[in-house]
């Protein structure tokens, strides 16, 4: 009897399910609607979410990527000065306009010649194909530019070793990075690269253009940066922290299970505790390469 009402009950759903679908829909219509449901629940996850941000502080809704681009690398890039975009590849961080308006002499470098190819035309003034771990500059750089970079790097001491060569005396690196003690690194270090591609881009799609790159996250905290930093002669002159990210959106409890945890932890490790930061170093007179 019970083989019988779970036969007669999957019919029903059966049934159902072939009622409800639209006498003209393709045969891929199921995935659409799936799909389209799929879209919608995440969007209202999100929602939710950004509403109990509104009762954080202000500190922990800091957009860090926003600030660094908005504002941290305008207040560091002078009229004139030659920057080199380190791993910028087919993204510069700078726009056209900004570098019409202040004269600027851009240099990409990055360890894939195929994304400097895909830059918009005229955002480099000349590209070099190295990988930062081993290259070495000519010391004539006024800024160096390095957007979440060096998460991805096998030796981070070595990567800012290359930074400090490219510089010249006085001149300043400008570096966000994604902070190795952040919840969605450590997941992102345990995790199979193409399990975690097929979940982040599942369920942000827009993610593709930009991530999903192998992260190490090697020494990538404010206070082991600083410290790897110094000892190529590049001396911390701010220091930028941010606790938010967009990672754990898609769900809500998640999101709040999160939101309470970083609280925690800042109460206890202060600045080790940020997601994600910015640091500004400025090379020292003297300083080797």
């Amino acid at each position: 009897m019970q083989a019988e009402r779970n036969a007669a009950c999957g019919s029903n759903m059966e049934n159902s399910l072939v009622q409800t679908r639209p006498a003209d829909a393709s045969p891929g219509w199921w995935s659409g609607s799936f799909s389209s449901l799929f879209r919608k629940l995440i969007a209202s996850q999100i929602r939710l979410t950004r509403k109990i941000d509104e009762l954080l502080p202000s500190q922990h809704r800091i957009d860090g990527n926003a600030d660094f681009i908005d504002r941290l690398v305008p207040e560091y890039t002078p009229a004139g000065a030659v920057v080199y975009d380190v791993g910028g590849g087919k993204n510069p961080l700078i726009g056209a306009e900004c570098k019409a308006q202040l004269g600027l002499k851009i240099i990409g470098l990055d360890i894939d010649a195929g994304e400097l190819a895909a830059a918009p035309p005229g955002r480099y003034d000349h590209t070099i194909c190295a990988d930062i771990v081993g290259y070495r500059g000519a010391g004539g750089a006024d800024v160096v530019i390095c957007q979440a970079l060096l998460e991805h790097v096998l030796d981070t001491e070595q990567s800012l070793e290359a930074i400090a060569s490219i510089l010249k005396p006085g001149g300043r690196a400008l570096l966000f990075v994604p902070s190795r003690n952040a919840v969605y690194a450590r997941i992102n270090l345990i995790l199979p690269q193409k399990l975690k591609e097929r979940i982040l881009f599942g369920i942000y799609p827009h993610m593709r253009r930009s991530q999903g790159f192998p992260a190490r996250y090697d020494r990538c905290t404010p206070a082991g940066l600083e410290a790897l930093a110094l000892r190529q002669g590049l001396r911390a002159v701010e220091r930028r922290v941010y606790f938010q990210s967009d990672y754990f959106r898609f769900c809500f409890p998640i999101h709040a299970l999160w939101r309470l945890w970083v609280l925690l932890f800042r109460s206890l490790a202060g600045d080790q505790a940020a997601e994600t930061f910015s640091l500004v170093l400025r090379k020292e007179e003297g300083a080797a390469g």
